[in-house]
């Protein structure tokens, strides 16, 4: 069966994706944003797993992932809130964690559940693109998923070549050099680095993240990509309204 996310992106429009973290708001929020966001048009989501250290992520999402870990949301509570998700949603599922507890559960056993659920692919920001190469490809294949490389504009195009080589999905293309975090527009220096990275023309599509947060750096990123990736402004939106808010929010990007 060819993977769902490969299907999205082989639709003609610019795609919308979301990130949330697991357990937040509420412990047993997951499964309603996700089902909130499919039917408000969204196009992919992101499920972030709450990891205690998380480097790549700015404050908004590094306090979500404190406050879902003290919600007690762990690896094997958010495999058995997803376990009847493909009852109810048909889009792309993506978990982003960090590898530590990846490995703690176990990497084949971890690939084996993710395929048993419906995910379809995993953002792992720490794992590096060689040691995934070598170690880990033949695993996440063997499952049906497809592994998301982070690039940004400090990237090699040697290495942004060789990431492209080993990616059978979309790569990440980190907008800006610093954590995550919401922008209410873009400058000249992401403007080059999105020009840059389309001259390459690389073989996998690129979806932009960090920094989107509005219609403006929506429509921004998009011009020469695949598609953009919400997280801290929609993090943001859940913290003050809560699961009410995600019709509004999505509408207001797009």
């Amino acid at each position: 069966m060819k993977n769902r996310i490969n299907t999205a992106l082989e639709q003609d429009k610019d795609l919308l994706s979301i990130y949330f973290t697991a357990g937040y708001p509420s412990l047993n929020d997951t499964v309603q944003i996700i089902q909130d966001l499919e039917k408000n048009g969204v196009d992919m989501i992101e499920i972030g797993l709450p990891f205690s250290d998380p480097l790549a992520d700015g404050p908004t999402i590094q306090d979500s992932s404190t406050i879902a870990l003290k919600n007690g949301m762990t690896t094997k509570l958010l495999f058995e809130q997803l376990k009847d998700i493909r009852q109810s949603v048909s889009i792309p599922l993506i978990i982003m964690g960090y590898f530590n507890p990846m490995m703690q559960y176990g990497i084949e056993a971890f690939c084996a559940k993710c395929q048993e659920i419906g995910i379809d692919g995993l953002i792992i920001p720490d794992l590096p693109v060689n040691e995934y190469h070598e170690h880990y490809q033949e695993t996440f294949e063997k499952y049906g998923l497809i592994n998301v490389f982070l690039i940004t504009p400090q990237t090699s195009d040697e290495r942004i070549r060789f990431i492209d080589s080993v990616s059978n999905g979309f790569i990440y293309m980190v907008s800006s050099a610093s954590t995550t975090g919401a922008k209410s527009t873009f400058g000249n220096v992401q403007q080059e680095y999105f020009d840059r990275i389309k001259s390459l023309n690389l073989k996998n599509p690129q979806i932009v993240g960090f920094g989107i947060s509005n219609n403006e750096t929506f429509m921004q990123a998009t011009k020469t990509t695949k598609g953009a990736i919400i997280g801290s402004a929609f993090i943001k939106q859940l913290t003050q309204n809560g699961v009410d808010g995600i019709e509004s929010f999505v509408k207001g990007i797009r």
